[in-house]
């Protein structure tokens, strides 16, 4: 069974954040926060915040053990992008594209070995 946390329209542009989530996917839980906490990466502290919250959920709602929880899926995905501009040079507008990001941290228990 899997465990699902969201953090939607995260100001913060989807490649920023696939490169940190390369570095947890099928980590155990604990490993994963400890590599986020020392990653100097901007979505770092954003993905943290996501799985403390899978994490919470699959102890709190789903009666799972803590000591057995790993990341099985991590996942970003585009979402709606802001359009803003500013002026240019010689009279002209340049569009300045705000993304947004959807994140998904997924967490399952490890089976009996």
């Amino acid at each position: 069974m899997e465990v699902k946390a969201e953090h939607k329209y995260a100001r913060i542009s989807p490649r920023k954040v696939k490169i940190v989530c390369d570095l947890i996917r099928n980590k155990d839980a604990e490993t994963a926060k400890a590599i986020l906490q020392a990653t100097p990466k901007a979505g770092a502290a954003l993905l943290y915040k996501v799985l403390c919250s899978a994490c919470a959920n699959a102890e709190n709602n789903n009666e799972m053990d803590p000591a057995r929880l790993y990341v099985s899926k991590v996942w970003v995905a585009p979402g709606p992008t802001l359009k803003r501009g500013r002026a240019s040079a010689r009279g002209r507008y340049s569009r300045i594209l705000k993304r947004t990001s959807h994140i998904t941290v997924m967490v399952a228990e490890k089976e009996e070995a």
